[in-house]
């Protein structure tokens, strides 16, 4: 039987959130979301597998943060909870490690109970904000982080949705301002790279389906345009891959490329 949607919830647009859950396998999505999803499968059919595949960059490299002693994270954009977000898997390791998740939107409000069950031994809250307004965000997040000391910055799959490149990187580039050096940046995005594994131009086609239903604003953007946005950071190696190649594990597992890349960089001392 359907559930409910909870009040105040559209059921008559597609939400980005919701498609990227039905896409994962969630539970929190709408016909209107998998219709869509659905739709933009059949012109990208990888895309799910891109999904997952963001996810799992997600653990490596919060896996890789905290052996490089970050236990601190400000996670932009949380999205719809699902399988290991950013506090499980940062608590699995480091159950000290305290968590700020950032979103305004009403779905993931209603989740943001879920969203706040971590540790005992840590933190994990949650901020109502609108990630451009970084005034607001680190004032809110410095009553869980201390912003004197590194900090991991999670932007996964949410500058795609800031079309307009200048805003997007001065965004980037203003957050990382406030933060400490040492601190660390993660990023994935939707990206039209063209390679002998994917077509760029489906990507732009799916992204052309998604907006032509009414749904939030995405954009995709080649590595080029995508590594801009580590500007005043030391980018690690691989530097901006697919993620998939991001520092697999093991070293040597080579999954095929995917449409979302990726990339974690270092704010020098």
């Amino acid at each position: 039987m359907p559930h409910r949607p909870p009040p105040g919830i559209d059921t008559s647009t597609p939400h980005s959130a919701r498609i990227w859950d039905y896409w994962l396998g969630g539970k929190e999505n709408y016909p209107v979301d998998r219709e869509a999803g659905d739709a933009v499968l059949r012109v990208l059919p990888g895309i799910a597998a891109s999904a997952r595949q963001d996810r799992a960059f997600l653990g490596r490299a919060v896996r890789f943060l905290v052996r490089e002693g970050i236990t601190q994270f400000l996670d932009l954009g949380a999205g719809l909870p699902t399988v290991d977000n950013t506090h499980e898997v940062a608590q699995r390791v480091a159950p000290a490690a305290r968590i700020v998740y950032v979103d305004n939107d009403p779905l993931v409000l209603t989740h943001a109970r879920t969203l706040l069950q971590g540790t005992p031994e840590g933190a994990c809250d949650y901020i109502e904000a609108d990630i451009r307004d970084t005034g607001t965000v680190l004032e809110g997040a410095s009553r869980t982080l201390d912003l004197d000391r590194p900090v991991g910055l999670m932007l996964l799959g949410v500058l795609n949705h800031i079309l307009d490149d200048g805003e997007a990187e001065a965004l980037v580039a203003g957050l990382l301002a406030r933060l400490a050096p040492g601190s660390h940046l993660v990023l994935s995005h939707t990206c039209d790279a063209t390679t002998d594994e994917l077509d760029g131009a489906a990507m732009r086609r799916a992204v052309a389906e998604v907006m032509e239903r009414g749904g939030t604003p995405i954009r995709a953007r080649s590595p080029e345009e995508i590594e801009r946005f580590f500007a005043g950071t030391r980018l690690l190696e691989p530097g901006v891959v697919s993620c998939s190649r991001w520092r697999p594990e093991p070293p040597e597992r080579r999954d095929p490329e995917v449409p979302h890349f990726s990339g974690v960089g270092v704010v020098p001392s």
